[in-house]
């Protein structure tokens, strides 16, 4: 008696395969990022363009996301991402831009990290355009990743051959040899990275050592040493930039100019080398060192001037006592010995150095209250130890400082003391 057999098991049903996050190629009008994300949330690309130019106006957010997105996220078609082939010596000019965005947003953040109305605003847009692609991307459930197919796809799919791939051979082209071209041959044209391995003559290693000696290794196409003139050029651009605006500018502004002269030369100088020729290491290192550089002057304090001098104030009355005194770089000495502040009077005055040093002396018999402001520095008091220099960044003090004894009736000098850079010093004077 046969047993009855089981029905044959019905095959998998075909699924459409998942949808990955891939910089598209076409229809791209930088480095393909916001029209990857468009076609991953299914949003239209316009949106995130809009936005990244929004957010990369108000605080940089938008630079620093799209350099890092396009350093992360791979094109479509490839499995390697830019920062992965930067990280294997094959640097080309997409990662060099993308590295430049993310630092020029940098420099653009913290320049804009005293404005909480921009960072506020900044902040809530990215919330609101995230909230929006992920609702798009979750609302997608007419044809949901990894979801069945329709017959016509199905069958399409399951009679598509595989596709086939040659072996490689131990001659084949690599990104550290010649490249195949347009004719499917091999030939002694620039690889297109800015730097690697040194170039090997096709089938150099299938030579005899003797015989590789004797062969001369073809000699590179495009021009070489470009990486010098760059570096002069971008001397004399960011010397330009600075000295032209050095007399009339503030120093961290003549700085920022002649750096961003000399950054825009970089830059260019990289394009044109990713095109034209290899330009080493070097000239990458010091695009970095600018780009950071620049950061830096982005963030000096606009008290701080390029001319440094020495002032001396010296009113001789409470009414001749100015409301303001301000000096950008130097030495400052505010003398008020000689001011005799009237009994239950008060005389108030604020005094404001760049950078440098500014040193006020007290009247021998007034009370004082005093607010002293360094950003970076030191603050000496009456009363403090002689030779205790304490620098430190943030330095906020407010001290009462009572007349000595045996001082005769005075009123009270109300001082407000601000330093950017340097160091805040305070005495009395002798009665």
């Amino acid at each position: 008696m046969t047993q009855p057999t089981a029905p044959p098991a019905a095959p998998p049903e075909p699924r459409l395969p998942p949808v990955l996050l891939r910089r598209t190629a076409r229809h791209k009008a930088v480095g393909g990022v916001c029209g990857g994300l468009g076609r991953y949330c299914d949003v239209d690309p316009v949106v995130f363009r809009i936005a990244t130019g929004v957010l990369a106006a108000t605080g940089g957010i938008g630079l620093i996301f799209y350099g890092f997105a396009w350093l992360l996220i791979p094109l479509e078609g490839e499995e390697e991402n830019e920062a992965r082939r930067a990280l294997s010596g094959r640097v080309d000019g997409a990662a060099l831009v993308a590295v430049l965005l993310a630092l020029l947003g940098c420099g653009l953040f913290l320049s804009m990290l005293g404005n909480d109305g921009t960072l506020a605003f900044s902040a809530l847009l990215s919330l609101a355009v995230a909230g929006a692609a992920v609702w798009s991307r979750r609302r997608t459930t007419a044809a949901p990743e990894g979801g069945p197919l329709d017959a016509t796809t199905a069958h399409a799919v399951s009679e598509a051959p595989p596709e086939a791939k040659a072996p490689p051979t131990p001659d084949s082209p690599s990104w550290w040899r010649d490249p195949i071209v347009k004719d499917g041959t091999t030939g002694p044209v620039a690889t297109g990275y800015l730097w690697g391995p040194a170039d090997s003559a096709p089938g150099a290693a299938a030579l005899p050592r003797e015989r590789r000696r004797d062969t001369p290794s073809p000699r590179p196409r495009g021009p070489r040493g470009i990486a010098g003139i760059v570096f002069l050029l971008a001397l004399v651009a960011g010397g330009l930039g600075t000295g032209l605006s050095w007399e009339s500018q503030p120093l961290g502004t003549s700085l920022q100019t002649g750096l961003a002269c000399a950054l825009a030369v970089f830059g260019f100088g990289l394009v044109v080398g990713s095109l034209l020729g290899r330009i080493g290491g070097g000239t990458v290192l010091l695009t970095v060192v600018t780009a950071v550089l620049l950061t830096g002057a982005s963030v000096l304090p606009e008290e701080i001037s390029t001319q440094w001098t020495r002032t001396d104030w010296r009113p001789a009355t409470a009414a001749a006592v100015a409301p303001r005194y301000q000096l950008g770089s130097g030495t400052a000495t505010l003398d008020l010995s000689r001011v005799a502040v009237p009994p239950e009077g008060t005389v108030s005055t604020v005094a404001e150095v760049g950078a440098g040093r500014l040193r006020v002396v007290l009247p021998p018999d007034a009370t004082v209250r005093i607010r002293t402001r360094v950003g970076v520095g030191d603050v000496r008091l009456p009363g403090d130890p002689v030779n205790d220099v304490d620098v430190a960044p943030d330095r906020d003090r407010t001290d009462t400082l009572a007349p000595p004894a045996g001082a005769g009736p005075a009123g009270t000098l109300d001082l407000d003391l601000t330093v950017a850079l340097g160091q805040v010093e305070v005495i009395r004077a002798a009665s």
